[in-house]
């Protein structure tokens, strides 16, 4: 009964502070760890109550855990071939078969480096595996791998929690983000899927927003992004009084920045949603803290196999930030670095 209360209090303890975080900024980029870390809390606390069965539990538990981490690097390389097979290959189509590719080599790489503790005539010390070079790199690839997937798992599950947030529907202004036009003048699918999200939002709320679609002209299109996207909704029967365009943007910050100056130069309430696909959601609220828009962010479907390579370009987009890729560099020498904490002793 002790450790059942213990573990309770613990996991009570680390949800309320990921949701206290949470509840004053959703885009900060610590509620990712903070989600993670209450997750793994309720791990000790199920145990508990599993009593004289907890040793079996964890022993599923922990099974399941290396199935899932086999089975990852092979769908990630069946949906890059995917990937490459419905979207060419473009270097932004190959992130899940390159990701797949390496987190297998690295599951190789830690394979043969515990093999390498078990010998035919002996165990060997510690003394002789740090000083066997193949598997001191061995080694520190396989931490490279596991502490990379760990991070991309940590971001992977706040984006997922992120979409299953309760919202108001009482909004004031929708924000819409562009996306490039097939053959320059055509709204793509990925664009269509945000515009429908948007519509939904609107029928369903009790006042209809306006509706901000934002998008310029890009080099190789015949008209602006916000234009098709106009387009688009009066013919899904929006009323053009309820539209009103932002079509200067060229990225996804000027996107926000143009859309604030509308919304800046509008009176009374401004409740504001932000529509864009579902896993970039999470990256367009941290521009708008940046530039202090507060809006709600919804996320809108996207096909299940482009899913991951769009997942993947968002982690590396908020990593190569330099606060993040400092911090990000900073933990894996750490984990290096713990590799040789057994020779200290």
């Amino acid at each position: 009964m002790r450790a059942i209360i213990v573990t309770g209090l613990v996991s009570v303890i680390c949800w309320g502070v990921f949701l206290l975080f949470l509840s004053r900024d959703r885009s900060r980029y610590r509620n990712c760890y903070l989600l993670f870390i209450a997750l793994v809390s309720v791990i000790p606390f199920l145990l508990s109550l599993a009593g004289s069965y907890r040793r079996n539990s964890a022993a599923v538990m922990v099974n399941l855990f290396l199935a899932g981490i086999l089975i990852v690097p092979f769908f990630l390389i069946h949906n890059g071939i995917v990937m490459i097979r419905k979207e060419g290959r473009h270097l932004s189509q190959l992130l899940s078969l390159a990701l797949g590719i390496a987190i297998l080599l690295g599951e190789a790489a830690s394979a043969v480096t515990i093999a390498g503790f078990y010998r035919a005539d002996q165990f060997p010390t510690i003394e002789d595996f740090y000083h066997s070079a193949h598997y001191v790199i061995g080694a520190i690839i396989s931490v490279t791998v596991i502490y990379g997937s760990a991070a991309f798992l940590i971001f992977l599950l706040y984006t997922l929690f992120l979409q299953l947030i309760p919202r108001k529907k009482d909004f004031d202004f929708v924000i819409i983000h562009g996306a490039g036009l097939l053959k320059g003048e055509k709204v793509s699918k990925l664009l269509s899927d945000r515009l429908d999200k948007a519509i939904e939002v609107y029928r369903k709320d009790p006042t209809p927003p306006k509706l901000i679609p934002s998008g310029g002209q890009g080099a190789d299109e015949k008209f602006s992004e916000a234009e098709a996207m106009k387009n688009y909704l009066t013919a899904h029967g929006i009323p053009e009084a309820d539209i009103l365009m932002e079509d200067a943007s060229t990225t996804t910050l000027e996107n926000l920045q143009y859309s604030k100056r509308i919304l800046d130069g509008m009176e009374g309430r401004k409740y504001t949603a932000l529509v864009t696909s579902n896993y970039h959601v999470y990256r367009a609220l941290r521009y708008c803290r940046k530039i202090g828009l507060q809006c709600t962010g919804i996320g809108s479907h996207v096909a299940l196999y482009y899913w991951p390579s769009a997942l993947i370009r968002e982690f590396i987009a908020i990593h190569v930030e330099k606060k993040h890729a400092v911090l990000f560099v900073a933990g894996w020498l750490l984990c290096i670095a713990a590799l040789f904490i057994p020779l200290m002793h």
